[in-house]
């Protein structure tokens, strides 16, 4: 069996996991921002631990580490590449925006939140920008 393409089916496979998280909290936000049904926002503050906790989380570390093992296969020498800086920068970024989320997460269990649904919907969009960015380059290498 090609290792390679066993850890590059891998990484792909928690990176949609992760993405899927990254988009699917912040709508969860929106829904319990414009909330005030104290049985309702238990049940988004369950939806958004579990999916944080138990979904977003392990997802990111196993796709970092896929990630890593995959440049580890093709030789660190990769590294290089203009097209592996940024993409790697990009994750970075999509790493950040995973930890921006989860101190939201906090506020809201906290009961502290303090945006709006509006807000909510704009940071929705990090993580599509993001993505787009990150497979046109993975996939053009155009640097």
């Amino acid at each position: 069996m090609n290792s390679y393409l066993l850890f590059k089916s891998l990484h792909l496979i928690a990176v949609i996991s992760w993405m899927a998280g990254l988009l699917y909290l912040p709508r969860i936000f929106v829904y319990h921002s414009e909330n005030s049904n104290e049985v309702v926002i238990a049940v988004f503050k369950t939806m958004e631990r579990k999916l944080y906790n138990y979904i977003m989380t392990p997802a990111m570390i196993l796709s970092w580490v896929f990630g890593l093992i995959l440049i580890h296969e093709i030789g660190f020498q990769q590294l290089a590449s203009l097209w592996l800086q940024l993409k790697l920068i990009l994750v970075l970024l999509l790493t950040v925006y995973h930890f921006y989320l989860g101190s939201l997460l906090n506020k809201f269990k906290l009961d502290q939140n303090r945006k709006t649904s509006k807000f909510y919907r704009y940071i929705n969009e990090v993580p599509t920008l993001l993505l787009i960015l990150i497979i046109f380059i993975v996939i053009f290498k155009p640097i």
